[in-house]
């Protein structure tokens, strides 16, 4: 089973800026599509930005026009930039990763692999 790697998250104070990295393993060629997701306790698990095969970016309607994912396929990493940041932006975040490559040669294969989540703590 392959694990994804979540690093940046931490404390910051409300209106600051952080950016969270998601990198696979090397068996994994490239991260061809997924998403971040946030849970905070007592909450369910949901889905605060995406990106789709294509390039195509969703956000949920509390994060839109504060955070922005985007990958580097050479780099094996999907990131999330978070600015403007807000207590209630407090959760444990995980990647997702649903379409990869595992060699340049091969087709994209659905999958399904998560990290282990990093932890995000605004301060107001």
């Amino acid at each position: 089973q392959v694990q994804l790697v979540e690093s940046g998250g931490g404390l910051v104070q409300a209106g600051g800026s952080l950016r969270l990295s998601c990198k696979a393993p090397p068996s994994i060629f490239s991260i061809n599509a997924g998403g971040w997701y946030r849970q905070a306790p007592g909450n369910e698990r949901e889905l605060v930005a995406r990106i789709t095969s294509s390039g195509i970016t969703n956000y949920a309607e509390s994060v839109e026009g504060r955070f922005t994912i985007s990958r580097d396929k050479g780099e094996r990493t999907v990131y999330l930039q978070m600015n403007s940041l807000k207590p209630e932006d407090t959760a444990v975040y995980y990647c997702n990763a649903d379409k990869v490559k595992y060699d340049p040669f091969d087709g994209i294969r659905d999958v399904n692999y998560w990290g282990k989540g990093t932890l995000v703590t605004i301060s107001s």
